[in-house]
């Protein structure tokens, strides 16, 4: 933060007088232009202290020139006396009290090169004390990093450094870690919508905004998510250095526990392969090393496509396939549900493990976001396939028959064929047909699939064809 005016004409050795505009002491010097033009503001950026000897200055002009620099947002003015002008214009002394601009009279033997000199050192020494307090916060936060809560310590510290609320978001945008807010959920979801353009192709690298009361950054961690901050103050330069220090090693913390789930994986992948083996001891031992114990027996296989962390949780070719004990396996489906699906098998032992397996997959290929095996005899061999694998075998195997001319009545035909068990009489009933027509179309349906319709494995393929197929 920039030295203010108060302090720089407190400074005793500078002998400088404030003569109007004392209320307003309190804005920052951003630096000293010394300018004897009549109209020095095209050379000015504002927040500068102006000093002058007047030589262009006399009472037709005082209020004008001061009129310039107040709009171009000067800090304040400086006006040497003893050489242009014995004393300060009362015109101009007056001009500026009516501006609210602060007017400092600068003594004869204080040259203008030492209140430069004098706002470049407050100015150095400043910059130096928000590096250093920069520093200071970037040391807490890398320690806080360091601490067993890993992310969620640096979200809590990061919220204290700027004394403002933090959230750390996962890619979807739902909250992690939160600190120092109510209602994080409803935080997260009001800032959606730049979350969105920070997913967006060529999107900046961050986002910042401001709304009534309150300032938000909001910056995304690669592809591992996004982290926000807030508060009820502008950032300043150092707020933002904390800011960006606490996304570094956000980021780095997130791939470190990608490299750390990466590594547990494949840990947790060979005890499925040593219970598949037989070697329950020896799986035993390496899930007790993380903290676990293997559920007693008999257990339930649940085969999920969810990547969400599982107790007794084993990665099984693109799925996740967890060991639940009976009495909780039940309350596991229910979690697993809410973000997934779940295929369950029946009651297992450990010398089962490869049946548990094979009955939580077919449950799991079943359409139903729940599935359990021991339900699906009840639901028919039809519930056991994969739908889209069903109709695409339909589609393939009836093709020639929609496919023959005009004659679309083949496939009702067979319909009504299989369903009376091959009953000539009964099916051409159901058909309106005569059985004479109905057996000419049957030899034309096997002759174009090569299949015989006497034989019971053929008569269940195109039942299941037809099951999945339409007319």
């Amino acid at each position: 933060m920039a030295p203010t005016l108060r302090r720089v004409t407190a400074m005793a050795p500078l002998h400088l007088e404030v003569l109007a505009g004392a209320a307003a002491l309190d804005r920052q010097v951003r630096w000293v232009a010394v300018s004897e033009l009549e109209d020095p503001t095209p050379f000015l950026e504002g927040g500068e202290l102006v000093l002058t000897t007047g030589m262009r200055l006399d009472a037709g002009n005082a209020l004008p020139y001061v009129s310039r620099l107040v709009a171009r947002g000067v800090t304040g003015l400086g006006f040497g006396v003893g050489l242009s002008h014995e004393d300060v214009p009362a015109e101009l002394v007056e001009a500026a009290a009516v501006a609210g601009l602060p007017l400092i009279k600068v003594p004869r033997d204080t040259p203008f090169i030492a209140i430069g000199k004098a706002v470049s050192e407050l100015l150095a020494a400043e910059q130096y004390e928000e590096i250093s307090r920069a520093f200071a916060a970037q040391g807490r936060l890398t320690r806080a990093a360091l601490q067993p809560e890993g992310m969620s310590a640096v979200i809590e510290r990061l919220a204290r450094e700027i004394d403002g609320w933090a959230l750390l978001l996962d890619p979807a945008g739902a909250v992690r870690h939160a600190a120092r807010t109510g209602q994080p959920a409803a935080r997260a979801h009001a800032l959606e919508p730049e979350l969105a353009r920070l997913r967006a192709p060529g999107a900046p690298s961050s986002i910042a905004l401001s709304v009534p009361g309150e300032h938000v950054i909001v910056q995304p961690l690669g592809r591992r998510g996004f982290f926000a901050v807030g508060s009820a103050r502008p950032f300043t330069p150092v707020g933002h250095t904390v800011v960006n220090a606490a996304g570094s090693l956000l980021t780095l913390g997130l791939e470190q526990g990608r490299e750390q789930r990466a590594a547990e994986r494949r840990v947790r992948a060979a005890v499925l392969r040593l219970l598949l083996a037989g070697e329950r001891a020896a799986a035993g031992e390496t899930v007790a090393a993380m903290g676990e114990e293997l559920p007693a027996e008999p257990f339930v296989v649940l085969a999920c496509d969810t990547d969400e962390p599982l107790a007794h949780g084993f990665p099984y070719g693109g799925l996740t396939v967890t060991l639940a004990g009976q009495a909780e396996a039940e309350g596991v489906i229910a979690r697993v549900a809410r973000r997934g699906r779940v295929g369950a098998s029946g009651p297992m032992a450990y010398a089962e493990l490869a049946l548990g397996l094979d009955q939580a997959e077919r449950a799991l290929a079943s359409a139903a976001p729940i599935a359990r095996f021991p339900e699906l005899a009840g639901q028919g061999v039809l519930s056991l396939l994969d739908p889209a694998a069903a109709a695409a075998f339909s589609a393939a195997l009836l093709a020639p028959l929609r496919e023959y001319g005009s004659r679309a009545d083949l496939i009702e035909s067979l319909r009504a064929y299989l369903a009376c068990n091959g009953h000539w009489d009964a099916a051409a009933q159901r058909l309106g047909v005569h059985r004479h027509t109905l057996r000419y179309r049957m030899k034309r349906v096997s002759e174009l699939l090569g299949r015989d319709l006497d034989d019971p494995a053929a008569r269940a393929e195109l039942w299941i064809a037809l099951s999945y197929g339409s007319a």
